[in-house]
């Protein structure tokens, strides 16, 4: 398996991963946005610390110039950040279908990396899968879009560049190592304390809050934003990309399994544009596995022609 493989299916965990993100929040409806963000990635920053007694010089990674600190302190706490002012703004349906334009701006601005091309398919791919979210987002009551929530709109687009461009951005330090992400995550947490402490009231979890928050820590916080670097530094980017849309339909598949929600003929919709997607903009990697498996064949069979003493049919 060569390493850009394995980096790619690094990243599609952090995919994965945040499908459960619904469900686990929903058991924490009662904490205040910017506390749940502030507990969560303090579990985020302890769980990817753990480690450094055991690896001398992981610590190091932390040494990083100021743009690196300012793209992986923007990203993670950007984002949040200016999601929640969103949803104060403007209806959670609407908002959120324009944040998630986020994976089809990672495609297109792809092209800008260094040793990437961006080709028909690839922008094609992205383009379904955002039909297939829009499906289900109009499913969900995204009905239309009023004048009068405009500000709560564009700050919901300026999220999707916001993580768009900091997955972009970071193929560009692709040579800090991940450990750095731990430094970001510990940024994340004292502002969003700061936040909580300017914007909300405090509410003290029970048991059940504690352990949602403990899960979201470890998977769709944590371990799903180290999964993410290593993705986007170093694995197929666009794939990643068009495969971010599944995210919304596994997490309402997963609200079906557990009987949050109920099966929508708009969620068989969105399965399919979005698994369509997905494979259109695979298309690179599917063309070369069949080479050599391709090429395998035809040297077998030469070689059986010519143990026959035949020649090989051209």
């Amino acid at each position: 398996m060569s390493s850009k493989l394995l980096a790619t299916l690094t990243g599609l965990i952090a995919i994965l991963l945040w499908a459960v993100l619904a469900l686990t929040t929903a058991l924490t409806y009662r904490i205040p946005a910017f506390e749940l963000l502030g507990l969560t990635f303090a579990v985020a920053t302890a769980m990817g610390a753990a480690s450094w007694p055991f690896r001398p010089g992981a610590a190091a990674a932390l040494r990083q110039p100021p743009a690196v600190w300012a793209l992986g302190v923007g990203g993670l706490f950007g984002y949040h950040a200016v999601y929640f002012a969103a949803l104060k703004r403007a209806p959670p349906a609407e908002a959120s279908l324009i944040a998630y334009l986020w994976p089809l701006l990672i495609v297109l601005f792809s092209a800008m990396l260094p040793g990437e091309r961006l080709r028909w398919y690839h922008v094609a791919g992205a383009a379904l899968g955002f039909a297939g979210v829009l499906a289900l987002g109009l499913a969900k009551g995204a009905a239309g879009f009023d004048a009068a929530h405009a500000p709560g709109y564009a700050l919901a687009l300026a999220c999707a560049f916001i993580w768009s461009g900091y997955s972009v951005l970071s193929r560009r330090f692709k040579a800090v190592p991940t450990d750095a992400v731990v430094g970001f995550c510990g940024v994340t947490c004292v502002l969003a304390f700061a936040c909580h402490l300017l914007l909300e009231e405090t509410v003290w979890p029970d048991g059940t809050e504690w352990l949602a928050i403990l899960g979201l820590g470890l998977g769709p916080v944590g371990l799903a934003f180290y999964a993410w670097d290593r993705g986007v530094k170093h694995g197929d980017i666009r794939l990643l990309g068009v495969a971010s849309y599944a995210t919304p339909v596994l997490s309402t598949l997963i609200l079906v399994a557990v009987g949050f929600a109920a099966p929508t003929l708009a969620l068989g919709l969105a399965v399919l544009l979005i698994v369509g997607g997905a494979l259109l903009a695979s298309r690179d990697q599917i063309l070369a596995a069949r080479k050599p498996a391709e090429t395998a064949l035809d040297a077998g069979g030469s070689g059986r022609a010519d143990q026959l003493g035949e020649r090989p049919i051209p």
